[in-house]
């Protein structure tokens, strides 16, 4: 697979938040803030570059029965990885990600990038894959949870942006406010993907 088009996979048609709409919960759950977004972003990242990478190079000596439990004993392990080091400097972070981090261990993007790429591709391809579906993820999950944050707080990574007079709607701190938002990020998501697509088409 040529490498512009695992980059556009990641990043735009194959996007883990906007197009595939997996990874939902802790979307929701820790796009509060742009820091929390950031940081589950980037873990998510991490855990996806290195379990592509190595399933990749394990994927001729895997056998078939035990695939999918071999996925996940390698994903949890690159997942405890993070959690310690995430604990041992930034553990602020750590504590307002809490149960999210340790449940990246299931969370279906990276187990659906591990079977569906990793085990059929090298590990150059694989790792690339990893790093670009991560960043989209990242990507999405920052952009939900600056709108949340200076919506529902005034602030943007802490930082106050809207001035003390701003009366945040706390509304978007809040779950519902998270899905309006998450909601309103795929509709135009799609319809800029599709407007790009349908002037392609056009084009040819």
């Amino acid at each position: 697979m040529k490498f512009k088009s695992i980059v556009k996979n990641g990043i735009i048609t194959e996007n883990p938040t906007f197009r595939l709409v997996l990874g939902t919960c802790p979307t929701i759950a820790v796009s509060t803030s742009a820091a929390n977004g950031l940081g589950m972003g980037l873990a998510a990242t991490f855990v996806l570059l290195g379990s592509n990478l190595v399933i990749s190079l394990l994927r001729n000596f895997i056998p078939d029965k035990v695939r999918i439990p071999a996925f996940v004993v390698i994903i949890a392990s690159f997942v405890t990885i993070v959690e310690l080091l995430m604990k041992a400097f930034l553990p602020a972070l750590n504590e307002s990600l809490g149960i999210f981090i340790p449940l990246i261990v299931v969370n279906c993007i990276i187990l659906a990038r591990a079977e569906a790429f990793a085990s059929k591709n090298g590990p150059i391809a694989s790792a690339a894959d990893g790093i670009f579906m991560g960043l989209g993820f990242t990507m999405s999950l920052v952009i939900i949870s600056s709108i949340r944050e200076i919506l529902g707080a005034g602030t943007w990574f802490g930082a106050q942006v809207l001035g003390a007079s701003f009366q945040p709607a706390t509304m978007f701190a809040q779950a519902p406010g998270g899905f309006i938002v998450f909601g309103f990020y795929i509709a135009a998501a799609n319809l800029i993907v599709g407007y790009f697509e349908k002037r392609k088409g056009a084009k040819a």
